[in-house]
């Protein structure tokens, strides 16, 4: 099949399909962590983050000026919710991984006492 059936609808470039699967499923209010790598000139390094799923939409990019539409890129943006309450936003790229958290200890099952 073509490399359009494991992209998102919206998304110019493409998704890893169980990543594509994955944020087809999510719902408001699952824990999920996200993990990308950074890569600045000859230096590279992996940053995490986690937080509590909000919504999945996408974000258009280009120039500013009238060109070609191959210069209008659209990515998938993952919109969550920070432990410490403050709204984030994460564009993905082909190395960003998704991972669906159990519910936190804090929030499921009796506690210990």
């Amino acid at each position: 099949m073509s490399s359009a059936a494991t992209m998102l609808p919206s998304a110019t470039r493409p998704i890893n399909p169980e990543l594509s699967e994955l944020l087809r499923k999510l719902q408001p209010g699952q824990p999920i962590r996200l993990i990308q790598t950074v890569r600045v000139g000859s230096r590279q390094w992996t940053t995490t983050i986690e937080g509590i799923f909000r919504e999945l939409n996408y974000l258009a990019t280009g120039l500013a000026t009238d060109r070609v539409p191959a210069d209008d890129i659209v990515v998938v943006a993952v919109h969550f919710k920070k432990d410490n309450g403050e709204l984030s936003s994460v564009t993905l790229d082909e190395q960003s991984r998704i991972e669906l958290l159990h519910e936190r200890a804090s929030s499921s099952g009796p506690s210990q006492g």
